[in-house]
């Protein structure tokens, strides 16, 4: 089988095993006595939304907000549309309707969140005294960082009014019932999209750590807020979430294993590597570059032809001017470092179908993939100091456009290894 082919059908096939419409249905409760509220944020959302209408018995209603261009059609459940990965006025509108629909419910109803990557930027309510535009500049600082997902929604909760259990707390006393498509490394809950709706453990002095660990630029409100005892969120064992319930309904663990399923039909052996790896996307792609050095020449520590399968979040910290994409940095790093090592294909994507900030979900490498940039006059190394892997890969014709997945089990990589 043609291996850019073959990649493809691996991508798919996570993607399609995160699906909402497969995964959600089976971890449904029954009908409430009383009202039945739908309420979520995320790149899935929408999808999760009509998997749930589709499944449901009793009387339901609800609002959800998704990402522009994700919108999934229903009929109960309100889909409302906003921008990621920086908070927008539509997400802020959002956001302040979604804590009203939940206010003065009774014992008797159930919350349910449908909460997927993609949320901590369309759920967005600032912590009182700090505006819209404090958020966005906070977020847009975060994301050229080089902060880990976990740092930066660390941050987010802390400067939040509705994130950190926050959302949970508003819903008291009905039962809240939280339903997550991870994206975050180690899927803990309270890192996926924030943690609206479950404790978080983490402390607003570890926000402050991380603002002064990367240099972080704060207004003076946003770094009064964080000195203040009110920027504390919901944590572990608060009786105002007792009662709540969380289950992860999918993760990029098993999107992995999707994808390894089809290597073995293409008669590869896969090996997953891991599915929450992290760090500095062009430093991963130098390691896993000499990995895939040691199996292609040596043999070791396994043997061609094989797959090499991970997934997680890797970071950027932005440097150049170019268009960016931790994908596509990771992949760039990859072809230079395994230096045109004959037999070595990959790919790598965002399973949401958007690398960084472009409609891009990634790109692939070939043998020659170095070969053809410098026949264009392209330098591969240049690239990558400028950021530019989008760029790069678009002027190959290697890139791989998808258009919204809706859902999200955050980045896929493959590295096929022939003999």
């Amino acid at each position: 089988m043609d291996r850019r082919l073959l990649m493809r059908r691996m991508f798919d096939a996570a993607v399609a095993a995160a699906q909402p419409s497969v995964c959600l249905p089976p971890h449904l409760p029954p009908p409430p006595k009383g009202r039945t509220i739908v309420i979520g944020a995320g790149k899935a959302s929408a999808a999760m939304a009509r998997a749930l209408e589709d499944h449901w018995k009793g009387p339901l209603e609800g609002l959800v907000v998704t990402r522009y261009g994700y919108e999934v059609p229903c009929e109960r459940i309100e889909i409302v549309q906003a921008a990621h990965p920086v908070p927008d006025e539509a997400g802020l509108r959002a956001t302040e309707r979604i804590r009203s629909l939940v206010q003065g419910l009774t014992k008797d109803d159930l919350v349910i969140a449908l909460i997927s990557g993609g949320g901590s930027s369309l759920l967005v309510a600032p912590a009182p005294g700090l505006t819209l535009a404090d958020k966005q500049s906070v977020n847009k600082a975060l994301l050229a960082s080089g902060a880990t997902i976990s740092e930066m929604n660390c941050v987010r909760r802390h400067l939040s009014a509705i994130k950190g259990g926050r959302l949970a707390e508003a819903c008291h006393p009905a039962r809240v019932l939280t339903l997550l498509i991870s994206d975050v490394p180690g899927d803990h809950p309270a890192d996926i999209a924030s943690g609206p709706t479950v404790a978080d453990a983490t402390t607003r002095a570890d926000a402050r750590a991380i603002v002064e660990r990367y240099r972080i630029e704060l207004a003076p409100a946003v770094r009064a807020w964080l000195a203040s005892e009110e920027s504390e969120t919901l944590k572990p064992g608060d009786p105002r979430l007792a009662g709540h319930e969380v289950r992860m309904i999918t993760s990029p663990q098993i999107a992995l294993e999707a994808a390894a399923a089809v290597a073995r039909e293409a008669g590869l052996t896969p090996f997953i590597l891991g599915d929450s790896l992290e760090g500095e996307a062009r430093d991963v792609g130098k390691v896993l570059a000499g990995i895939t050095r040691q199996v292609a020449l040596r043999g070791q520590p396994v043997q061609a032809p094989c797959v090499l399968l991970s997934g997680g979040e890797t970071t950027v910290t932005i440097r150049g001017q170019g268009r960016g994409g931790r994908n596509v940095e990771f992949l760039l790093s990859l072809a230079i470092h395994l230096d045109g090592v004959a037999g070595v294909h990959a790919m790598a994507g965002d399973t949401d179908g958007v690398d960084g900030a472009e409609e891009i979900a990634g790109a692939v490498i070939t043998p020659d993939t170095l070969a053809r940039a410098w026949q264009l006059g392209i330098s591969p190394r240049q690239s990558l100091d400028n950021n530019d892997g989008h760029g790069f890969f678009q002027a190959l014709g290697d890139s791989v456009v998808t258009g919204p997945t809706l859902t999200n089990v955050n980045d896929f990589r493959a590295i096929v290894i022939e003999r």
